[in-house]
């Protein structure tokens, strides 16, 4: 009972910190958390030690528990290992059942609607959206449980970029383009388009931590 409870505290954190509640270097108080979430602090601290398991919190000593700061080689490590598990979505598109293949566009259309209003914390939350289901399209519950870890890594990297509208918004074409490869079944363009769309991403977020660094 202790474990799954501590595992539902962990989820509830890692998806505080995929949506951008929980920013990197934000200390976790215990005392804080146990109140919100109405555990114990022995509960707290296993939900702690699985996250640290996950690279998405830090425990320094003397000091607590804090969301990670990325460095670059994390950052690219990220974006290997997405590539790997976003292409095998790709590649497994034509086979994937209907609801998979909506996701995609749903998490499309999610994106625009949010730009449109001006809100750009959601169309970073809807852009991940975009990315998990693309890597659903596996059907591999192993592949959508890296994912869900991943992002949130992932959310991390993103607050390295001074503007989340510049960041983002160039890539709201993309994603439709994409999804728009996929529907018509063009799974090898839709790859290398994929493959591209992060090499772009990934060297946007190295550049402002390098900008940030100097």
């Amino acid at each position: 009972m202790a474990l799954s409870t501590a595992q539902r505290v962990a989820d509830q954190l890692r998806d505080r910190i995929q949506s951008g509640g929980l920013p990197p270097g934000t200390q976790l108080s215990e005392e804080a958390l146990g109140r919100d979430l109405g555990v114990s602090r022995n509960t707290l601290r296993e939900a702690f030690r699985l996250l640290i398991h996950e690279s998405l919190v830090v425990h320094r000593l003397n000091r607590g528990v804090f969301v990670r700061v990325l460095e670059p080689a994390d950052v690219t490590d990220v974006y290997r290992v997405r590539a790997a598990l976003e292409t095998a979505g790709v590649r497994a598109a034509e086979r994937a059942a209907w609801p998979l293949r909506r996701a995609v566009a749903e998490a499309v259309d999610r994106g625009e609607r949010a730009a449109a209003r001006g809100d750009w914390r959601e169309v970073g939350s809807a852009d991940l959206r975009f990315h998990r289901a693309l890597a659903a399209l596996a059907g591999s519950p192993r592949i959508d449980s890296a994912m869900d870890r991943l992002l949130a890594e992932l959310r991390l990297a993103f607050h390295a970029m001074p503007s989340p509208r510049r960041f983002h918004e160039p890539f709201l074409p993309r994603n439709r383009a994409l999804a728009g490869l996929l529907e018509r079944g063009e799974h090898g363009r839709a790859e290398a388009e994929l493959l591209s769309y992060l090499d772009d991403a990934r060297q946007l977020i190295l550049d402002a931590m390098r900008e940030t660094s100097s």
